[in-house]
């Protein structure tokens, strides 16, 4: 759904049917997945309880749904099949929030709803709800009689968190607007219990992503609390080569039990990582870089560019190959840099940009030359290619500064000095 496009009201979504991109359908809309803020902020919707053919419920992000209608869900067809468990932080739309007695906080009076809307947040994939309908006087649903009226989520009081709650679930809530960075080292901080706590209530990208910034111990410890089933879904939500880089860390038993459980073409990409040795181009690389094939547009490449989730330094660029398109690819051709996209028409085709004069790393390229390398061609990415000629991933500026930095610099109190210029 577009931004801007107009809101929709969760009870037009009950029972409706959920198709993959070709067509099939996968499920039909069980319930959505909501969670709930500190004081009268609207709640961040997480995803749908899509029921499947077998009967059972499972849980799908809205980062795997690109399109939303009164008559229709469509997922980009990834559909993790483990059956859904509500977290402490979730509320179920239609099952807790619906039939729920509130108080309008302008003249203090006790209504029911009856439905809420969601609406996609501009220039973002961020979904929250932000009206709810509902009817005046007593009684739920099925009542008749009284003024019913819509209004914003904030002009209720019932739903939401308590503001000095000490409970995980507000603590989530309170850490919400952090970047992950800052959550990391606010969990580092925490006492073990009270981190394990947290972190089960994070959702699964969210979670991912902190890990990333967390220390190596923190990492382990956190993966350890949580049950294996949710700790391949996070490792599945991380970036390959930081999945790869934890679970190295692990006994080869555990390692090998976490690496079954996630889904088949995830624990591929983090296999074939884990092969190479840590502080190589090989071992630093993302394997999941933009690949365009020759025939692609300059429009093409910017709409990957501009994907949300989709970390700075790899949309530096755009590598050129021959089919196929996963890594590893067909024939590496060359790459083109995101300036270059931006100087040249929307339909002109990437394989006429590409530099091919700058030498791609070889997967066994050791860290200092990799180091060499970026400062010699000023690069925030970097190609790596083997002996084939087939690309297998990129290095980024970031995965090479985390190898150059002391091994504890995460635990340092680097936002106290410096960084916000005190």
């Amino acid at each position: 759904m577009a931004a801007g496009a107009p809101r929709i009201f969760v009870s037009h979504l009950a029972g409706v049917p959920v198709f993959d991109p070709v067509g099939d359908q996968v499920g039909r809309v069980s319930d959505l997945v909501a969670m709930l803020r500190v004081g009268r902020r609207p709640p961040r919707l997480l995803g749908m309880v899509v029921e499947v053919l077998s009967r059972r419920r499972v849980f799908v992000p809205m980062t795997r749904i690109t399109g939303v209608e009164s008559g229709q869900v469509i997922t980009t067809g990834v559909v993790n099949m483990r059956r859904f468990e509500q977290r402490p932080t979730e509320r179920l739309v239609l099952g807790e929030l619906l039939d729920r007695r509130v108080t309008l906080v302008e003249s203090d009076e006790e209504v029911t709803v009856l439905d809420v809307a969601i609406q996609q947040l501009p220039a973002r994939r961020d979904w929250e709800i932000d009206k709810v309908f509902v009817r005046r006087g007593k009684g739920g649903a099925l009542r008749r009689k009284g003024e019913t009226l819509t209004v914003d989520w904030s002009a209720v009081t019932g739903f939401s968190l308590e503001e000095h709650g000490q409970g995980a679930e507000s603590l989530v809530a309170t850490f919400e607007k952090l970047r992950p960075a800052d959550l990391a080292n606010a969990l580092h901080h925490l006492s073990p219990k009270r981190r394990a706590e947290v972190a089960v209530a994070l959702d699964d990208d969210r979670l991912a992503d902190v890990l990333e910034e967390l220390p190596e111990d923190d990492q382990i410890e956190i993966l350890g609390k949580l049950k294996e089933e949710r700790a391949a879904d996070v490792l599945e939500a991380m970036d390959p080569d930081d999945a790869a880089d934890l679970l190295n860390e692990l006994p080869e038993d555990e390692k090998e039990r976490l690496l079954t459980l996630m889904q088949p073409d995830d624990a591929a990409d983090v296999r074939r990582l884990m092969s190479y040795e840590e502080r190589t181009a090989g071992g630093l690389m993302n394997s999941e870089p933009i690949v365009l094939r020759p025939d692609a547009t300059v429009a093409d490449a910017l709409a990957r560019v501009r994907q949300q989730d989709l970390p700075p330094a790899l949309a530096a660029q755009v590598y050129v190959c021959r089919p196929p398109d996963e890594t590893p690819t067909g024939k590496y051709l060359g790459t083109v840099h995101f300036q270059r996209l931006l100087r040249d028409p929307p339909f002109t085709l990437v394989s006429s940009l590409v530099d091919s004069d700058l030498p791609p790393l070889g997967p066994d390229t050791p860290l200092p030359a990799v180091t060499s390398y970026f400062a010699a061609y000023n690069l925030v990415a970097a190609p790596v290619v083997d002996e084939s000629g087939s690309l297998l991933g990129a290095v980024t500026v970031d995965d090479v500064l985390d190898h150059l930095l002391p091994d504890d610099w995460r635990e340092t109190e680097f936002h106290e000095e410096g960084v916000h210029g005190g």
